[in-house]
Parts: C-alpha cells; sequence; structure tokens
C-alpha cells in the first residue's frame, strides 16, 4: 500500500509541475516572443489563460458550496 501511495504522490507532483511550467511559460516567457515564432503553435491564444483560472475557480467554489450545504442539511436531519 505505501508504494502505491508514494506512487500516486509521485505522479500528482508531476502533474502539477507540469502544469505549473505550461502556465508559467504561456504567461510569462510567450509575450515577448515573436507570435510567428514556431513554439506559439503549443499554446492556446492568451484570452484562455484567464479564462481557464476563472472557470475553474468557478467549479471549485461551486463544488465546495455544495459539498457544505449537504453537511450542514444533513447535520440538521440528524438532530431533529
Amino acid at each position: 500500500m505505501e508504494l502505491a501511495d508514494k506512487t500516486v504522490g509521485l505522479l500528482l507532483s508531476t502533474i502539477s509541475l507540469s502544469i505549473f511550467t505550461y502556465y508559467t511559460f504561456w504567461i510569462i516567457i510567450l509575450p515577448f516572443v515573436d507570435s510567428d515564432h514556431f513554439i506559439h503553435r503549443y499554446f492556446l491564444p492568451q484570452e484562455y489563460a484567464v479564462l481557464i483560472p476563472v472557470f475553474a475557480g468557478v467549479i471549485l467554489l461551486s463544488f465546495i458550496s455544495i459539498f457544505i450545504g449537504y453537511v450542514m442539511i444533513k447535520s440538521k436531519k440528524k438532530r431533529a
């Protein structure tokens, strides 16, 4: 079980580091590269750099709110 946990942790860390590196390069370095450079083919348009995190935040806050509401409703039913 311990080896599986370490493997999952390593996989999640690698994915997180990859996403962080991609996003950082996309936001900080790419605007200074010429627009006709081949590297631009591997990145989405700059508008998505704001839209993706905003939508992800809205979805995350929605799930958190739903979970808190569910727990509050469930705890009221136990008291009654």
